[in-house]
């Protein structure tokens, strides 16, 4: 909220910079806002409801039996489990929190839930019908994801307590569920309900975060900038991280800048987006605490630079 205070108190300071008065932007927000919460929704509850599958209805033993037994491997292979969930960044959210409450480490669960978003098979259909292979960034964006994720797993594991990067409040989540009586539909009635109360307030709040700051950030800042090769990357990031579009059609709307950014830049994006925009974060912070998602985004964001200049540099 201090936040948006900044920037209406930028709007009301130095009102040349926008070319629309506010109240019509404020309605243009509430349209964004509005925009992300019903593309979103959808994928939320899709990833509840394999959340309660994942948790209730497969049996003990099922998914850990094909998990590698070393760490680094199993991590591996949870970073491709994004494969066969095809949900997008908002619904891996839900299904990653069934992970945690089924008994996987706070490393494995976030290596999945980093790639998932990219390594996925609808993402990889969509980037390719926007770019094809040119400028190589279908595959730049599938190896970076993947590489990222990894990399954030990794990081994580060395921490001397992993489950101190939870909240409170799951942990207490967490033995609720365990805890629920009755049968496996009463448990799936009663974890869906749960898993929504947690996660929709956050995805509200996101979502109207991610509209004001739309309409509140100059985008003509933005694409002035947009063929230099490091400045480029620079405002991509930031534009990733506001727009807050889902991962399954981001591609798309990266096309529309193609012409007048430099191919890393797009990378950049298309790898910062669907892991640490504001709306993503919002639902982050349901699970883990701040600390952790500050790290998420010093880690996303300092590698997908390094990922879009190698691009800018090879291309």
């Amino acid at each position: 909220m201090g936040f948006l205070g900044l920037l209406f108190a930028i709007d009301a300071l130095a009102p040349a910079l926008y070319p629309v008065a506010l109240p019509t932007r404020a309605q243009d927000g509430l349209t964004l806002a509005l925009s992300v919460l019903i593309e979103s929704l959808p994928f939320v509850v899709l990833g509840v409801v394999l959340s309660i599958a994942v948790q209730v209805w497969v049996p003990p033993g099922v998914i850990e039996r094909w998990m590698p037994r070393t760490a680094w491997a199993r991590r591996a292979v949870l970073s491709l489990l994004g494969m066969i969930v095809p949900v997008c960044e908002c619904g891996n959210v839900p299904f990653a929190r069934g992970l945690l409450m089924r008994g996987f480490s706070v490393p494995e669960t976030l290596t999945f839930l980093i790639a998932a978003p990219i390594v996925n098979p609808i993402v990889i259909i969509t980037t390719h019908q926007a770019f094809g292979f040119d400028d190589g960034i279908l595959v730049a964006r599938i190896l970076g994801g993947y590489a990222i994720a990894n990399l954030i797993g990794w990081l994580y594991s060395r921490h001397p307590d992993p489950d101190s990067l939870l909240t409170q409040r799951f942990r207490d989540t967490c033995e609720l569920v365990v805890h629920e009586p009755g049968g496996k539909g009463r448990r799936s009635l009663a974890q869906f309900i749960i898993e929504l109360r947690a996660v929709l307030p956050a995805l509200v709040i996101g979502s109207m975060l991610a509209g004001a700051v739309q309409v509140l950030i100059p985008r003509d800042a933005l694409l002035a900038i947009g063929s230099d090769p490091a400045l480029s990357i620079i405002a991509m990031i930031l534009l990733a991280m506001v727009v807050s579009i889902c991962s399954n059609v981001d591609s798309f709307f990266a096309l529309s800048f193609a012409s007048t950014f430099t191919p890393g830049s797009i990378v950049a994006f298309l790898l910062v987006g669907p892991l640490v925009d504001v709306k993503m974060l919002a639902l982050l912070r349901t699970t883990f605490t701040t600390r952790v998602l500050v790290g998420l985004v010093v880690v996303v964001v300092l590698s997908a630079f390094a990922i879009g200049t190698a691009v800018n540099l090879l291309v």
